[in-house]
Formats: structure tokens, C-alpha cells, sequence
């Protein structure tokens, strides 16, 4: 996944530059309506098919807008006012998970959709912490979709993020506010983590949650939204690298159990079964790499992913090695491990969601 803007690695010193048109006249041009003037309406019609769709596809129960249906040229003060009321009450009943599969899965993660819906969320007087979860993840969106590639997490400042997102957020001082120093603790915690196991076991991901929920409306603040944005890009992109790590691991593991001679494998605590064959584990492994790239994966494949790998690890250290031969080397785990680039690593990146806030490290030993 990208990390930083092309033109956003000339700003390296220096308070960050305001947009061309500030945050509060891109939400007056966007979304607010007054008695005179249909500004909002543009917004609200191109907010209308996608919310639509995405009603059907969730099977969320409301009726259509007359005046949306209709698609006015010049509406009247009462037919924004309606298209209004209908927009925000598809915002009570869109949750976080339904925005992000339905986005993910029609293609309509494009930038300018992404920033409209930013703005639109962002412009409410008073947030709910569905507003909250959404902007949450549509920044991280729309921050990965303006950033180059390759770049080291090292280099993704904060300065360097709030650039890239000021045409949302709007103008940001270029220090990170001392009150978010949490956040960065919870990063130096992440990069320590040595598998999906131990992430979940010191509940990082939960943590950096909890920090969020804290914030209140503070969170919708320039800087914090920076911050968050930063936050949940660098966690993404770590827990990414953590499940190609498990799945390699998982499939070098099956790849020795083999030519040891072994067929099944006991995976009771990963929820398979007793005998579960080695050919059967090793599709499924390669099936979740297809689903954890396709989709935002919830916490019951990965609990299922990590407890495979232990019961893999577990096989490994009880079945004896064959005799006069060294095992193959691990070069897909081992790779993964060190941070190397391996044949999975290529696709594209996920987001977190719906870990489990506890995690039963007992498989773990």
C-alpha cells in the first residue's frame, strides 16, 4: 500500500500550507443548505445512488427519496430539507462494517468519493461514534489512496501525514499534540509484536481503540484526525505483514509435516478436526489469503489463523525429522519475518477490523 504523496515530500520543514479552499468553504459548497440556495443538493445527489445501493446490498429497509428519484435541477428549500432528513437517516442506519464491505467490494473507493464523504461527515454539527468509526476508517482510505509507495514507516511523519489530508481536515499545525503520545507507545508495542498472537494478546489494536473512544469530540479535531489517520495506516500496515507472516509459517510447517509422512494434523483448537488432512489446511490457507485481500476480515478467521499456525508448531516439534535429511529451509517465513518482501506481500493491503478485545492465548502455551 502507498505511504506518502509525491508532492507531499517537498513540505519537510515549516508550518504545513492551507488548502486553496479551507475545509470550512469546502463544507458550505458541499453540504449546507440555506433557505435561499440549493448549494447542498449536487452532494446529496451523488450521495443518493451509492447510499441506495449500499441499502440494497445490506438490506437496510427504508423507502426512497421522492425528491432524490426525482433529481431536480432547481429544488426547492422543502425538497433539500427532505433530501436532507433522508441522507441522515441512512447515516443512523449504515454501520461502520456495511460502509467499508460495500465500498471495498463496488468499486467505488475513489478518491473524490472518499473526500466527499469525509466532508460530508466531517461538516455535522454533532457526531455519533458511527460518524467517528466512519471517518475513521474513510481517512485511512483516502490517506493510502494519495500516498507514493515503498516509503519506510520511519519516514511517515506526522507532519507528513497531515499534508497529505489537509484538503479534508484543513490546515494542521505540523507537531503531533502531546495529549496523542499514547499512540506512538502503542506503534513501538506493534513493531515489537513478533506474530498475530502476540498483537492480540497485548491487545494493541483494542487499546488504540479505547484511546479513540476517549477523545469524544476532540477526535473530529484537525490534529487528532492526523494523528488517528497515522495510527491506523502504520497499524494496518504491521498487522498485514503479521498475517502473511502466520500464513507462511502455517504453510512452510504443513510443507514439513509432509515429508515427515504425516497426512492429518489435530486441529480441534483452530475448530477443524481431530484428523484434519494436510492437503485440506493447506486450500484453506491459500484461500484466506484471497479472502483477507478481497475483504476487511472479521476477528474470527484470524483467532482460527493463529491457533492453526500453533497447532502446526506444535505438530512440527512432535513428529520426528526424517532421517538423513535436513528440513527444507523456511524461506517464506523466514523472509516474512525479517521484513522481506515475499510473493504475498504484493497484494493489497487490508484494514483492521473486529478483532477480538480478548484473546485466549492458552493454544499459545
Amino acid at each position: 500500500m502507498a505511504l506518502i504523496v509525491h508532492q507531499a515530500l517537498c513540505f519537510f520543514c515549516g508550518v504545513i500550507a492551507p488548502p486553496a479552499q479551507g475545509l470550512e468553504a469546502r463544507i458550505r459548497s458541499m453540504t449546507v443548505p440555506s433557505p435561499s440556495s440549493s448549494a447542498a443538493w449536487p452532494n446529496l445527489r451523488s450521495l443518493y445512488p451509492v447510499y441506495s445501493a449500499l441499502a440494497r446490498e445490506s438490506v437496510i429497509e427504508i423507502q426512497p427519496c421522492r425528491e432524490l428519484e426525482d433529481a431536480l435541477d432547481a429544488p426547492s428549500a422543502e425538497a433539500v430539507a427532505e433530501a436532507e432528513n433522508w441522507v441522515a437517516g441512512m447515516d443512523q442506519r449504515i454501520h461502520p462494517h456495511q460502509l467499508r464491505q460495500f465500498l471495498q467490494n463496488s468499486g467505488a473507493m475513489d478518491g473524490d468519493f472518499l473526500q466527499q464523504l469525509l466532508i460530508h461527515h466531517l461538516s455535522k454539527k454533532q457526531h455519533t461514534e458511527l460518524d467517528r468509526d466512519k471517518v475513521d476508517f474513510l481517512l485511512v482510505q483516502y490517506f493510502s489512496q494519495r500516498a507514493a509507495f515503498d516509503v519506510r514507516d520511519s519516514d511517515l511523519s506526522f507532519k507528513t501525514v497531515a499534508q497529505v489530508l489537509a484538503p479534508v481536515v484543513g490546515a494542521v499545525e505540523p507537531v503531533e499534540p502531546k495529549w496523542l503520545a499514547p499512540l506512538n507507545d502503542l506503534l513501538s508495542d506493534a513493531n515489537r509484536a513478533r506474530n498475530l498472537n502476540w498483537l492480540f494478546t497485548n491487545r494493541i489494536i483494542e487499546r488504540g481503540r479505547e484511546i479513540k473512544q476517549s477523545c469524544g469530540e476532540k477526535f473530529f479535531e484537525p490534529t487528532a484526525l492526523a494523528a488517528f489517520a497515522r495510527f491506523g495506516f502504520l497499524i494496518r500496515r504491521r498487522f498485514f505483514r503479521l498475517m502473511h507472516q502466520d500464513l507462511n509459517a502455517i504453510l512452510d510447517g504443513l510443507r514439513d509435516l509432509e515429508s515427515r509422512g504425516v497426512t492429518t494434523l489435530d486441529c480441534r483448537k483452530a475448530q477443524f478436526a481431530a484428523d484434519e488432512p494436510i492437503a485440506r489446511l493447506r486450500m484453506i490457507c491459500q484461500s484466506w489469503k484471497v479472502m483477507f485481500h478481497a475483504e476487511y476480515s472479521s476477528g474470527q478467521p484470524l483467532c482460527i489463523l493463529v491457533d492453526l499456525r500453533t497447532a502446526v508448531e506444535a505438530a512440527l516439534t512432535q513428529s520426528p525429522k526424517p532421517r538423513g535429511e535436513e528440513l527444507p529451509l523456511k524461506t517464506e517465513a523466514a523472509a516474512a519475518g525479517k521484513g522481506i518482501a515475499v510473493a504475498g506481500d504484493k497484494a493489497t493491503e487490508f484494514e483492521v477490523s473486529g478483532v477480538p478485545s480478548t484473546w485466549d492465548g492458552d493454544a499459545a502455551g
